[in-house]
């Protein structure tokens, strides 16, 4: 139980009568200062059932409530302060982590299989910086699901169909060698794209050899679908390069290509549920009823579109897997096409689309402008996580020259870093990238919490401690307390991280843990010989253990050095 819970449990014991349980949990506060206590109850809302002055009822409650939960409770006013027993609590924390370790806020509160679409870029393209926040969200999102008991599945939903490739044939035909493309796919891919774009404006001919190539390819001519596979081929070799540093790894490449067979069935779902309407030519199905645009099925020209795609992925998805919850890391521009998508799908019958869930994100700008250009190129992230890397060796070499394993840390920390800048924002909002206020040490940064968890490590170390979950361990001085209740926060926070799906709450957790042991640290001798000795160096145990549940939720690395 968290210290609300042992509170609303001893003020419901004597207003059973007047007030439901859930009513003083939801009434409680936490004071805005700790000589305040650590938990405070308003007594306004017993008023009028009292039918006495809220300073009145406050005092009663206060002689009435009993137990050794609390060290005391004061009366200010119309509030009653509780003071939690600081040795009881530290007791229940430290000894709950000492036990279940790094699997301290597990629960099984979840059950089923989780789709999650995320990263998604498109074949021939260069992975920009724009990918890094689906890819980043989506992951940690997944840690977090599986840690209440679901079981994610990693889902990249590949850009990997469409007109373009009609364009990158005729350019390769044209313009391109084998040995340039399997040399430098992606750079050899966009040069021979954007290449296209600039003859195809004084050679308009070139779009309609494109457009005859794609109806090639998409009526399976087998020299059309053998540059095509070669194209995603090498293109993935390219990107898995990116995900092995940002360790994130898929269980499923399906992407829009794996659905150009699937897509026929569902349109004769919309004919037989007489759901398809003719407008201008194209096929459409009416949303007014849900107050959304029409939403276009098809073409006059027969052409499906992308809305019947992530329809034939929907239905999939729900067969193959069966899903609890479906879930699309993609960008906030899309609100619009996933509010039609689920409502087609209502329209159909299929109740399981409640179950779906956009998962909206802002964009990462540089100087307040949106991060697409620098010098007109792409902003690459391969490019930015190396830079990360090479500026986190650089500030290693600084403070610990003689580091063991001083390469693999510095990625650990420079991959790291740029992975919790994006993940200590909300999700929603846009946030500026700076790359060297990123890989600081100081400050609330990935580097920070890590430098953190490191110099923990280093105490325990240094007094040679083994945890032992047998023994008992307790504190009740004010310094460490700030540090228990932290960790005691952490299966809340875990909890309101998967309502919310915002790693932000992990982030900024991890974040206050830190701030909080570096002061304790600062105002307590803790490896002083006396009585208490073993319960500071628990307490540093926990935090540490805390702090690399924290940054592994993330999908960061806890260095024990740095």
């Amino acid at each position: 139980m968290n210290n609300k819970e042992i509170v609303a449990k001893a003020i419901y014991d004597v207003v059973k009568e007047d007030l439901s349980l859930e009513t003083v949990t939801q009434l409680l506060e936490n004071p805005k200062s700790v000589d305040h206590g650590d938990v405070a109850f308003p007594a306004f809302s017993l008023a009028k059932v009292y039918r006495k002055a809220p300073q009145q009822i406050a005092a009663e409650l206060a002689e009435k409530i009993t137990g050794t939960d609390f060290e005391k409770i004061e009366v200010i006013g119309p509030y009653l302060n509780f003071f939690m027993n600081k040795k009881m609590v530290s007791q229940t924390v430290i000894g709950q982590i000492a036990k279940q370790k790094g699997h301290y806020g597990d629960s099984s509160i979840g059950e089923g299989n989780v789709p999650i679409d995320m990263s998604s870029p498109n074949i021939a393209k260069p992975i920009s910086m724009g990918h890094l926040r689906s890819t980043v969200i989506g992951n940690s999102i997944a840690f977090i699901l599986e840690k209440i008991g679901y079981s994610p599945v990693r889902i990249n939903h590949l850009g990997d169909w469409g007109t373009q490739f009609g364009k990158l044939i005729v350019a390769y035909k044209k313009w391109g060698s084998e040995e340039s493309v399997k040399t430098a796919p992606i750079t050899e891919l966009l040069r021979l794209y954007v290449q296209f774009h600039e003859e195809a404006e004084t050679q308009p001919e070139l779009d309609e050899q494109a457009r005859a190539w794609f109806k090639k390819l998409e009526e399976g001519d087998p020299v059309a679908t053998e540059l095509w596979q070669w194209f995603r081929t090498e293109s993935l070799k390219e990107f898995d390069k990116i995900y092995s540093m940002l360790e994130v790894s898929f269980d499923s490449y399906n992407g829009e290509a794996f659905y150009n067979d699937k897509m026929a069935e569902i349109v004769t779902m919309l004919e037989e549920e007489h759901l398809l309407q003719e407008n201008q030519g194209a096929e459409i199905v009416d949303l007014s009823a849900y107050d959304l645009n029409p939403a276009l099925i098809k073409k006059s020209d027969g052409a499906t579109l992308y809305i019947t795609r992530d329809l034939a992925a929907a239905v999939y998805r729900k067969r193959t897997y069966d899903f609890a919850k479906s879930i699309y890391v993609v960008g906030n521009e899309q609100s619009n096409h996933f509010k039609q998508l689920k409502a087609v799908l209502k329209e159909l019958g299929f109740d399981w689309s409640k179950d779906m869930q956009h998962v909206p994100f802002g964009l990462i700008t540089q100087g307040g402008k949106k991060l697409s250009t620098r010098k007109g190129k792409i902003v690459l992230l391969e490019e930015v996580l190396n830079e990360a890397v090479e500026l986190a060796n650089k500030q290693i070499m600084e403070k610990n020259p003689d580091l063991p394993n001083r390469e693999e840390v510095a990625r650990q920390v420079g991959i790291g870093s740029v992975i919790f800048h994006d993940l200590k924002n909300d999700r929603l909002n846009n946030f500026d990238f700076v790359l060297e206020e990123v890989v600081r040490f100081e400050g609330e940064t990935g580097p920070y919490v890590q430098y953190t968890h490191a110099r923990a490590m280093s105490i325990l170390r240094k007094a040679d401690f083994t945890i032992d979950e047998t023994k008992v361990y307790a504190l009740d001085d004010k310094e460490s307390w700030e540090v228990v209740k932290l960790l005691q926060k952490f299966p809340e926070v875990v909890m309101q991280a998967a309502e919310k799906y915002e790693p932000s709450v992990i982030a900024k957790h991890a974040i206050q843990v830190a701030q909080a042991f570096n002061k304790y640290y600062a105002h307590v001798k803790i490896l002083t010989e006396d009585e208490q000795k073993e319960s500071r160096l628990a307490l540093v145990y926990g935090m540490a253990t805390i702090i690399k549940e924290d940054l592994r939720l993330l999908g960061l690395h806890a260095p024990n050095e740095m």
